[in-house]
This record gives structure tokens, C-alpha cells and sequence, in this order.
């Protein structure tokens, strides 16, 4: 467990209150659930703890760094998982390591796309778990890598008030691992879910999926 890099409280009353209501990953995932999807529809943005708070959004980036702020607050290094997707609609989320067992926290559009329980025994496992509930008409991941926001050194990335795009580029940046899938499995799954959709044109696409017990 690591120790929070910062004077005795930087927070305000609401995110004290916020912070001392969500001490899990799971309590964590169940509010970020509950907060309306930041689909920026007045422009892109890329908005700290304190400002999604303030604007009761948040798209996934932004999720993934409250998570991380949350759950460094209750002792967990703010380790993020960042996705390559082939259609460049990438992905990322907060991850977290409970008796040596890998999970996440995440926020999509995608309910396949959420948390995952501390189930996985290496990140490229949990990485996997990801995968079939990625594909739909054009997405498919390609890459992944482990980043440890603390790289960012004195950034404020955590309570700023401006958009903080420095977050966005180091994800970009850093070389991402390749993952390597069958192109044969990759097809079947994009039948699955076209056959789905022409079903179900709208919806979460949920019931497809296996191993959803997994999912936080």
C-alpha cells in the first residue's frame, strides 16, 4: 500500500464525504455506475476527480482516474490499465491487486466493458476478460500496458480545474504490448454480436458473453 503524495487534505466537504463512503473497488464501481456517461456533447474533455464531481459526468479516462483517486486515498497505488483498440476507440481502466489477484474499476458505454473482480492472476489475463466484449461493428483490442499515473510526477491530474490532456498523451504514448488473437475467433464474435444487434438494435449486449460472473 502506498501513501498518498499530498498535504494533509487537498479535498473539499464533498469529496472528503465521497472518498470516506467508497473504501472498496466494488464500492467504487457502484459509483461510478450510478454517474450519467460524459458523452461531450459541448466539446472533448478530460476532467479531474474534482471536476467530475462538480459536473456529476464521466466518460471512461475520467472514471478510470477518479477510481484512482478514490483508492489511492484508501491506500492502493493508481495503476491503470490503458487498451488499443484496431478502430482507435481505446479504453481505460483502474486496476487494483487484493491477496494476489488481479481487477479493475471501470465506466463505458459498454456494460462488458465495466469492472472486474480480483479473480485474475496477471494483468494480461484480466486483459482478456475485455476482449470478446470489445468487439462490436469496428472494435477489437491489439494492445495493452500497465501505467502508474505516479509517472506523471508533480502533474495535477488528480484535483485540477482545466482539462488535463497531459494524462491522455502519456497513455498514448507509452509502448503498449501487442495482443495477439485468432482471427478466426475475432470473426465469430463479430457474427455474434451483428447477429445480436440485428435482433436487438438497441440494448446493452450482455447475455452473449461468457463469464460474466467475473464482472464487478
Amino acid at each position: 500500500m502506498t501513501q498518498p503524495p499530498w498535504p494533509p487534505d487537498p479535498f473539499t466537504r464533498e469529496e472528503r464525504r465521497i472518498i470516506e463512503r467508497h473504501r472498496t473497488p466494488e464500492q467504487v464501481q457502484r459509483f461510478l455506475r450510478a454517474l450519467p456517461y460524459n458523452w461531450e456533447l459541448k466539446g472533448e474533455t478530460l476532467r479531474s476527480f474534482r471536476q467530475v464531481v462538480r459536473h456529476n459526468t464521466a466518460h471512461c479516462l475520467e472514471a478510470a482516474l477518479v477510481a484512482a483517486v478514490i483508492m489511492e486515498q484508501h491506500g492502493y497505488p493508481p495503476l491503470v490499465v490503458s487498451f488499443e483498440s484496431k478502430d482507435g476507440v481505446d479504453h481505460v481502466i483502474f486496476v487494483f491487486r487484493r491477496r494476489g489477484r488481479w481487477g479493475a474499476v471501470a465506466r463505458s458505454r459498454d456494460a462488458g466493458l465495466h469492472g472486474r473482480k480480483p479473480v485474475f492472476r496477471g494483468i494480461r489475463d484480466l486483459v482478456w476478460s475485455y476482449f470478446d466484449p470489445y468487439v462490436d461493428f469496428t472494435g477489437r483490442i491489439t494492445g495493452y500496458q500497465l501505467a502508474d499515473l505516479r509517472a506523471l510526477g508533480k502533474y495535477d491530474w488528480r484535483l485540477a480545474l482545466t482539462n488535463i490532456w497531459k494524462v491522455e498523451n502519456y497513455l498514448l504514448e507509452i509502448p503498449h504490448r501487442k495482443l495477439r488473437s485468432s482471427n478466426r475467433r475475432y470473426a465469430r464474435l463479430l457474427t455474434r454480436f451483428r447477429s445480436y444487434r440485428d435482433r436487438h438494435p438497441t440494448g446493452p449486449v450482455v447475455e452473449i458473453y461468457r463469464d460474466r460472473q467475473r464482472w464487478m
